[in-house]
């Protein structure tokens, strides 16, 4: 997880703009107990069909012995083969605004999906520090965590937030990913956009995507990011898009600090 502060501006914006509750409430079930060890199988060389034996010869009048050969040598028995290498689970795949992730998702459809251990309920940051209850999808993988709000908190479900963060490997409708550079979202976007000015973590928001392609995903969710800027950046440029104002992804200083994604929110 990241920190608590570094959470507070994108949910409040994410969440604004899905004009609905800050986040589901429910009460944590207990941790599941830890997963079993996996199992790789190991299939053995099947069988060798046994070799017929020569009949024995009929009787007859006695003849000559015939002349002894040489034994002839055995072949070795075959090596086992070695058993397969089991295949890695993908640490990553891309959440969609349909399926197990669609607005009509539950608690329950991720754990028939991705069974119990790899499903809990808990804590997760929220705005200005708080803490909201969420569904955690493997929450012990950094690389495969995903966090889940509910607009009903009874019965969790009915997807609201779905946040992509950390080091979660999780793409997200369009291409959108972690790690990527303000470029390849304007990219994506087809257009420049705006976005807050960068606070005291060193993080902004986007405000608004100025009508491009990622102002409505597929399914009809939205996507709301945090950008961080690079530390090594120059100290002016840092200076000049620090603070609260409202900027412009092609301004030459927002450019300047190399602003790359840190999270990503998916709402309904």
């Amino acid at each position: 997880m990241t920190r608590s502060t570094q959470h507070t501006a994108l949910a409040a914006a994410i969440l604004a703009m899905l004009c609905g509750p800050a986040a589901a409430q429910f009460t944590p079930s207990p941790p599941p107990g830890a997963a079993p060890n996996a199992v790789q199988n190991r299939w053995p060389d099947p069988p060798r069909p046994p070799q017929a034996e020569p009949a024995p010869a009929p009787a007859s009048a006695p003849q000559a012995a015939p002349k002894r050969q040489p034994p002839q040598a055995q072949s070795a028995p075959a090596a086992p083969k070695p058993a397969p290498k089991p295949v890695a689970a993908p640490t990553g795949s891309a959440v969609a605004c349909s399926g197990i992730f669609a607005k009509d998702s539950s608690h329950l459809k991720l754990v028939k999906k991705y069974a119990s251990r790899n499903v809990v309920l808990g804590q997760v940051d929220g705005p200005d520090g708080t803490k909201l209850q969420a569904t955690i999808l493997f929450p012990d993988d950094p690389k495969r965590r995903l966090e889940i709000l509910w607009t009903n908190d009874e019965s969790h479900s009915g997807t609201q937030v779905i946040a992509i963060n950390g080091k979660s490997q999780w793409g997200a409708p369009k291409g959108l990913k972690l790690g990527m550079p303000l470029a390849a979202l304007e990219k994506l976007n087809g257009r420049s956009f705006k976005i807050s000015g960068f606070g005291a973590d060193n993080t902004a928001t986007v405000l608004s995507w100025e009508s491009g392609a990622l102002s409505a995903l597929p399914g009809g969710c939205k996507v709301g990011l945090r950008l961080a800027e690079d530390a090594k950046a120059p100290q002016q440029a840092r200076d000049t898009v620090g603070g609260d104002k409202e900027l412009v992804s092609s301004d030459a200083n927002v450019r300047a600090v190399k602003p790359v994604v840190t999270e990503i929110l998916i709402g309904y």
